[in-house]
């Protein structure tokens, strides 16, 4: 099994962490994965999301559509709210399918000074050896997608 490769980006806002959190969790994909870097496409939609507001329990699944067609499954497997959730990505269709078996997904929320450092990170597991180091430069471009999306969250936040 092939090791897996972990991406992290945070930004500084100046909102509580309580808000941040409440904000970002059930904001819109479509809204703050709005563009694309390189070859990462934005979101297009979510489908089939259950379990109401997201971002409120464990066990919760949507669908992620991408603007290239593909798609991933998202399933919610760690709230604690106001300081982090976590999430799987898996039935991953598209042009990440033969190089992503899954992805582990966390938003962290925490005190900064007088606002909140958000911090989204990914840990990408690579469908074998062969494609691990084109995981590898995923996940390099990975940093400028996160810090597109972080802007994004700050934006929504500064607006909200």
């Amino acid at each position: 099994m092939p090791a897996p490769v972990r991406v992290e980006q945070s930004r500084a806002v100046p909102v509580r962490v309580e808000r941040a959190y409440d904000v970002v969790a059930p904001v819109p994909l479509p809204r703050i994965f709005r563009r694309r870097y390189a070859v990462l496409p934005p979101i297009r939609e979510v489908r089939d999301q259950t379990g109401g507001v997201w971002g409120t329990t464990i066990g919760q699944t949507r669908t992620i559509v991408l603007a290239d067609r593909g798609t991933m499954r998202e399933e919610l497997v760690d709230v604690h709210r106001p300081h982090r959730f976590g999430y799987v990505l898996s039935h991953i269709t598209g042009s990440m399918k033969p190089l992503v078996a899954h992805a582990e997904g966390e938003w962290r929320f925490d005190p900064a000074g007088t606002g909140t450092r958000v911090t989204w990170a990914w840990t990408l597991h690579p469908t074998s050896n062969l494609t691990a180091p084109l995981v590898g430069v995923l996940g390099r471009l990975w940093l400028g997608y996160a810090r597109q999306a972080l802007e994004e969250v700050e934006a929504v936040l500064v607006d909200a």
